[in-house]
Protein backbone atom coordinates (compact mmCIF):
# COMPACT_ATOMS: atom_id res chain seq x y z
CA UNK A 1 0.00 0.00 0.00
CA UNK A 2 1.49 3.30 -1.03
CA UNK A 3 1.03 6.39 1.07
CA UNK A 4 0.60 9.97 -0.20
CA UNK A 5 3.62 12.17 -0.30
CA UNK A 6 3.90 14.53 2.65
CA UNK A 7 5.99 17.59 3.42
CA UNK A 8 9.36 17.04 5.03
CA UNK A 9 9.44 17.72 8.76
CA UNK A 10 12.49 19.36 10.25
CA UNK A 11 13.76 17.00 12.93
CA UNK A 12 15.80 18.30 15.84
CA UNK A 13 16.78 16.09 18.75
CA UNK A 14 16.38 17.32 22.30
CA UNK A 15 19.40 18.69 24.13
CA UNK A 16 18.15 17.30 27.43
CA UNK A 17 19.14 13.85 28.60
CA UNK A 18 16.68 11.25 29.82
CA UNK A 19 15.44 12.11 33.28
CA UNK A 20 17.00 10.10 36.02
CA UNK A 21 14.75 11.24 38.84
CA UNK A 22 11.48 13.06 39.38
CA UNK A 23 10.38 15.42 42.12
CA UNK A 24 7.18 17.34 42.85
CA UNK A 25 6.85 20.82 44.30
CA UNK A 26 4.04 21.85 46.63
CA UNK A 27 4.66 25.60 46.75
CA UNK A 28 3.39 27.86 43.99
CA UNK A 29 2.07 31.32 43.27
CA UNK A 30 -0.08 32.13 40.21
CA UNK A 31 -0.63 35.61 38.84
CA UNK A 32 -1.92 37.13 35.63
CA UNK A 33 -1.33 40.16 33.48
CA UNK A 34 -3.00 41.56 30.36
CA UNK A 35 -3.66 38.82 27.78
CA UNK A 36 -1.38 38.72 24.74
CA UNK A 37 -2.45 38.31 21.12
CA UNK A 38 -2.32 34.48 21.34
CA UNK A 39 -5.76 33.21 22.41
CA UNK A 40 -6.32 29.97 24.31
CA UNK A 41 -9.69 29.51 22.59
CA UNK A 42 -10.24 30.82 19.09
CA UNK A 43 -12.70 30.62 16.20
CA UNK A 44 -12.52 27.85 13.63
CA UNK A 45 -10.14 28.69 10.77
CA UNK A 46 -9.40 26.91 7.46
CA UNK A 47 -6.22 24.89 6.87
CA UNK A 48 -5.06 21.61 5.33
CA UNK A 49 -3.64 18.44 6.83
CA UNK A 50 -1.57 15.45 5.73
CA UNK A 51 -0.10 12.50 7.63
CA UNK A 52 3.06 10.45 8.04
CA UNK A 53 3.32 6.68 8.44
CA UNK A 54 3.16 5.03 11.85
CA UNK A 55 6.56 3.38 11.34
CA UNK A 56 8.26 6.71 10.76
CA UNK A 57 11.04 7.55 13.30
CA UNK A 58 9.31 10.87 13.93
CA UNK A 59 6.96 8.91 16.19
CA UNK A 60 9.54 8.73 18.97
CA UNK A 61 11.65 11.87 18.67
CA UNK A 62 10.68 15.33 19.73
CA UNK A 63 11.42 17.28 16.57
CA UNK A 64 11.87 21.03 16.44
CA UNK A 65 10.30 21.69 19.84
CA UNK A 66 12.90 19.58 21.65
CA UNK A 67 10.44 17.48 23.65
CA UNK A 68 12.48 14.31 23.27
CA UNK A 69 10.63 10.99 23.36
CA UNK A 70 7.03 12.10 22.91
CA UNK A 71 5.55 9.11 24.70
CA UNK A 72 7.84 9.53 27.70
CA UNK A 73 7.06 13.25 27.74
CA UNK A 74 3.35 12.48 27.95
CA UNK A 75 2.32 13.62 24.46
CA UNK A 76 1.90 10.19 22.85
CA UNK A 77 0.68 10.27 19.25
CA UNK A 78 -1.66 13.24 19.76
CA UNK A 79 0.93 15.54 18.21
CA UNK A 80 1.34 17.69 15.12
CA UNK A 81 3.97 19.40 12.99
CA UNK A 82 3.11 22.95 11.92
CA UNK A 83 3.92 24.89 8.76
CA UNK A 84 6.10 28.00 8.99
CA UNK A 85 3.09 30.34 9.09
CA UNK A 86 1.81 28.62 12.24
CA UNK A 87 5.10 27.68 13.93
CA UNK A 88 6.05 31.19 15.12
CA UNK A 89 9.78 30.34 15.29
CA UNK A 90 9.07 27.74 17.97
CA UNK A 91 7.12 29.88 20.42
CA UNK A 92 3.98 27.89 19.57
CA UNK A 93 5.55 24.64 20.85
CA UNK A 94 3.26 23.02 23.39
CA UNK A 95 0.09 24.76 22.22
CA UNK A 96 -3.03 22.64 21.69
CA UNK A 97 -5.26 22.60 18.63
CA UNK A 98 -8.59 21.01 17.81
CA UNK A 99 -8.94 19.83 14.20
CA UNK A 100 -11.92 18.58 12.22
CA UNK A 101 -12.29 17.42 8.63
CA UNK A 102 -14.54 19.53 6.39
CA UNK A 103 -15.79 19.94 2.81
CA UNK A 104 -15.25 16.37 1.60
CA UNK A 105 -18.06 13.90 2.20
CA UNK A 106 -16.09 11.07 0.57
CA UNK A 107 -13.24 11.08 3.06
CA UNK A 108 -14.32 12.93 6.21
CA UNK A 109 -15.57 10.98 9.21
CA UNK A 110 -18.68 12.96 10.24
CA UNK A 111 -18.97 14.39 13.73
CA UNK A 112 -15.34 13.78 14.70
CA UNK A 113 -12.48 15.99 15.83
CA UNK A 114 -9.04 15.50 17.41
CA UNK A 115 -6.97 17.46 19.91
CA UNK A 116 -3.22 17.60 19.27
CA UNK A 117 -0.18 19.33 20.75
CA UNK A 118 2.34 21.24 18.61
CA UNK A 119 5.66 19.37 18.84
CA UNK A 120 7.32 19.80 15.45
CA UNK A 121 7.98 22.03 12.44
CA UNK A 122 7.06 21.33 8.83
CA UNK A 123 9.83 23.00 6.83
CA UNK A 124 8.93 24.93 3.64
CA UNK A 125 10.10 23.62 0.27
CA UNK A 126 10.80 26.63 -1.91
CA UNK A 127 11.41 24.37 -4.92
CA UNK A 128 7.62 24.37 -5.23
CA UNK A 129 4.99 27.06 -5.13
CA UNK A 130 2.58 27.10 -2.18
CA UNK A 131 -0.15 25.76 -4.48
CA UNK A 132 2.12 23.41 -6.42
CA UNK A 133 3.58 21.03 -3.85
CA UNK A 134 5.00 23.42 -1.25
CA UNK A 135 2.33 22.55 1.28
CA UNK A 136 4.19 24.04 4.23
CA UNK A 137 5.32 27.16 2.35
CA UNK A 138 4.00 30.54 3.50
CA UNK A 139 1.21 31.57 3.57
CA UNK A 140 -0.20 28.04 3.85
CA UNK A 141 -1.54 26.88 7.19
CA UNK A 142 -0.72 23.19 7.24
CA UNK A 143 -0.79 20.41 9.86
CA UNK A 144 1.21 17.16 9.58
CA UNK A 145 -0.31 14.42 11.75
CA UNK A 146 0.62 10.88 12.74
CA UNK A 147 -1.56 8.56 10.65
CA UNK A 148 -3.27 7.30 13.83
CA UNK A 149 -4.48 10.82 14.56
CA UNK A 150 -5.35 11.60 10.93
CA UNK A 151 -7.55 8.50 10.65
CA UNK A 152 -9.69 9.67 13.56
CA UNK A 153 -11.11 12.45 11.37
CA UNK A 154 -10.62 11.22 7.78
CA UNK A 155 -9.89 8.14 5.66
CA UNK A 156 -6.17 7.90 4.85
CA UNK A 157 -6.78 7.91 1.08
CA UNK A 158 -7.83 11.54 1.39
CA UNK A 159 -4.15 12.57 1.48
CA UNK A 160 -4.05 16.37 1.59
CA UNK A 161 -7.30 17.20 3.36
CA UNK A 162 -9.09 20.51 3.97
CA UNK A 163 -9.63 20.91 7.72
CA UNK A 164 -10.69 23.51 10.23
CA UNK A 165 -8.66 24.23 13.35
CA UNK A 166 -8.82 26.33 16.50
CA UNK A 167 -6.60 26.95 19.51
CA UNK A 168 -7.91 25.45 22.72
CA UNK A 169 -6.65 25.19 26.28
CA UNK A 170 -4.36 22.27 27.04
CA UNK A 171 -5.38 19.77 29.71
CA UNK A 172 -2.39 17.97 31.20
CA UNK A 173 -2.00 15.46 34.00
CA UNK A 174 0.36 16.50 36.78
CA UNK A 175 2.45 19.63 36.91
CA UNK A 176 4.79 21.45 34.55
CA UNK A 177 8.03 19.48 34.14
CA UNK A 178 11.47 21.04 34.22
CA UNK A 179 14.28 18.86 32.79
CA UNK A 180 17.66 20.30 33.72
CA UNK A 181 20.75 19.76 31.58
CA UNK A 182 24.04 21.57 31.07
CA UNK A 183 27.42 21.76 32.77
CA UNK A 184 28.93 23.93 35.50
CA UNK A 185 27.38 27.40 35.15
CA UNK A 186 25.55 26.67 31.86
CA UNK A 187 22.01 25.55 32.64
CA UNK A 188 19.53 24.35 30.00
CA UNK A 189 15.94 23.64 31.02
CA UNK A 190 13.42 21.81 28.85
CA UNK A 191 9.85 22.75 29.81
CA UNK A 192 7.12 20.21 29.06
CA UNK A 193 3.59 19.19 30.06
CA UNK A 194 2.32 22.78 30.16
CA UNK A 195 -1.43 23.19 30.62
CA UNK A 196 -3.59 26.23 29.90
CA UNK A 197 -2.33 28.10 26.84
CA UNK A 198 0.38 25.44 26.48
CA UNK A 199 3.05 27.62 24.89
CA UNK A 200 5.64 29.46 26.99
CA UNK A 201 6.82 33.01 26.23
CA UNK A 202 9.05 33.76 29.23
CA UNK A 203 10.89 31.83 31.94
CA UNK A 204 12.74 32.94 35.07
CA UNK A 205 14.83 30.87 37.45
CA UNK A 206 15.75 31.59 41.06
CA UNK A 207 18.25 30.07 43.44
CA UNK A 208 18.13 30.46 47.19
CA UNK A 209 20.96 33.00 46.96
CA UNK A 210 19.68 34.95 43.93
CA UNK A 211 16.71 36.95 42.79
CA UNK A 212 14.64 36.01 39.74
CA UNK A 213 16.92 35.61 36.69
CA UNK A 214 15.44 35.70 33.16
CA UNK A 215 16.27 32.76 30.91
CA UNK A 216 16.66 32.92 27.13
CA UNK A 217 14.96 30.66 24.62
CA UNK A 218 17.52 28.34 23.05
CA UNK A 219 15.14 26.59 20.65
CA UNK A 220 11.63 25.21 20.94
CA UNK A 221 10.90 24.97 24.65
CA UNK A 222 14.56 24.68 25.70
CA UNK A 223 15.59 27.66 27.84
CA UNK A 224 19.09 28.51 29.05
CA UNK A 225 21.11 30.74 31.36
CA UNK A 226 24.73 31.19 32.43
CA UNK A 227 24.65 31.35 36.22
CA UNK A 228 26.16 29.45 39.11
CA UNK A 229 23.11 27.95 40.80
CA UNK A 230 24.74 24.80 42.10
CA UNK A 231 23.97 23.70 45.67
CA UNK A 232 20.85 25.86 45.78
CA UNK A 233 17.16 24.86 45.63
CA UNK A 234 15.69 26.12 42.35
CA UNK A 235 12.40 27.90 41.70
CA UNK A 236 10.85 28.61 38.30
CA UNK A 237 8.50 31.30 37.01
CA UNK A 238 6.74 30.49 33.71
CA UNK A 239 4.63 32.88 31.62
CA UNK A 240 2.34 31.50 28.92
CA UNK A 241 1.12 33.27 25.78
CA UNK A 242 -2.15 34.35 27.39
CA UNK A 243 -0.20 36.50 29.86
CA UNK A 244 -0.63 34.22 32.89
CA UNK A 245 2.43 33.70 35.12
CA UNK A 246 2.91 30.75 37.45
CA UNK A 247 5.70 30.51 40.02
CA UNK A 248 6.73 27.16 41.53
CA UNK A 249 9.06 27.55 44.50
CA UNK A 250 11.86 25.14 45.49
CA UNK A 251 11.00 22.76 42.66
CA UNK A 252 14.51 21.29 42.67
CA UNK A 253 16.17 20.54 46.03
CA UNK A 254 19.60 21.83 47.01
CA UNK A 255 21.31 18.64 45.83
CA UNK A 256 19.82 18.66 42.29
CA UNK A 257 21.94 17.31 39.43
CA UNK A 258 22.04 17.71 35.67
CA UNK A 259 19.93 15.08 33.92
CA UNK A 260 17.08 15.25 36.43
CA UNK A 261 13.45 16.23 35.87
CA UNK A 262 11.38 18.07 38.49
CA UNK A 263 7.67 18.78 38.60
CA UNK A 264 6.13 22.10 39.60
CA UNK A 265 2.56 23.34 39.65
CA UNK A 266 0.20 23.59 36.70
CA UNK A 267 -1.78 26.28 34.89
CA UNK A 268 -5.57 26.03 35.20
CA UNK A 269 -7.22 24.49 32.14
Amino acid sequence: MSLPLIPTLLLLFTLSSTATSHYSSSNFSPSSSAPSQSPTLSEWQPARATFYAASDPRDTVGGACGFGDLKMAGYGMATVGLSETLFERGQICGACFQLRCVDDLRWCIPGTSIIVTATNFCAPNYGFTPDGGGRCNPPNKHFVLPIDAFEKIAIWKAGNMPVQYRRIKCRKEGGIRFSIDGSNIFISVLITNVGGAGDVVAVKIKGSRTGWLPMGRNWGQNWHINADLRNQPLSFEVTSSDGVTLASYSVAPKNWNFGQTFEGKQFLS
